[in-house]
């Protein structure tokens, strides 16, 4: 076993854990890099640390009561149900024109964290309900549509409907649990035999990280250092899709 990558992922779900995402758009081409097939090995042990980052994160935030649990549960649900339906219209629609849709997404709730934009009204009970339905349908198709986890676009819409960043993250991280099982089991079946001492310790390590960023997340840090570290991601996520999926594609 390479003991750098358990090393790189311990670290690297320290920060996801703490801003609601899964990391598998980090952990699968890292584990291409060191030289996994990207289909039978990198994909499959990507997402079972996707799963492992989410679930260990949303147990943390679930005892401290940080969790709108109605609307985790509905963006889980429909993502859950909506992820396949986007993957299958993928194979109709141009793939470059979807990414560019996304990074210039990503790239305005980069920018809206960053300020500080909420609306002035807070969400109603109701209002809370359609989001769920609406945005977790949306989201988990357009996640299909493009192979991405939903992490990284769930929580700037909590953020940017009027809940605040330390619940939108925590939410999040409850939300795309669901769809990362979903993606896990989907793509175990084409996973060669696993490098038991390789999944093992990465397991082992995002499972630390996600606990330790997770109880830092709670008991540390504000809303406003939530919302600039998110907004820091989200624009290199867009600077990442452009140049690699766009420009040198």
């Amino acid at each position: 076993m390479l003991i750098e990558i358990p090393v790189i992922f311990f670290f690297m779900a320290f920060v996801f854990s703490m801003l609601g995402m899964g990391g598998s758009q980090v952990y699968i081409p890292i584990l291409f890099w060191f030289g996994l097939d990207f289909k039978t090995a990198a994909i499959p042990l990507g997402m079972l640390l996707n799963v492992v980052n989410s679930s260990s994160a949303a147990a943390t935030y679930a005892k401290k009561k940080m969790i709108d649990w109605r609307i985790g549960l509905l963006f889980g649900i429909t993502m859950l149900i909506a992820a396949p339906l986007g993957t299958y219209v993928n194979h109709f629609l141009p793939t470059k024109l979807l990414i560019l849709f996304f990074a210039v997404f990503t790239t305005v709730s980069g920018v809206l964290m960053w300020v500080g934009w909420k609306p002035k009204k807070p969400l109603t009970t109701k209002r809370r309900t359609v989001l769920g339905l609406a945005g977790g349908s949306g989201l988990g198709f357009l996640a299909g549509l493009i192979g991405r986890g939903g992490g990284s676009f769930v929580v700037p819409l909590l953020y940017m409907s009027g809940i605040s960043a330390k619940t939108a993250a925590a939410t999040s991280a409850l939300a795309i649990t669901f769809s990362g099982v979903s993606s896990f089991v989907s793509h175990l079946a084409t996973a060669v035999k696993p490098d038991w001492l390789l999944w093992g310790g990465c397991v082992l390590a995002v499972f630390l990280g996600s606990q330790l960023g997770s109880h830092v997340m709670a008991t540390k840090l504000k809303s406003n250092a939530i919302k600039k570290i998110f907004s820091v991601i989200l624009l290199l996520i867009a600077a990442i899709l452009i140049l690699k999926d766009i420009i040198l594609a």
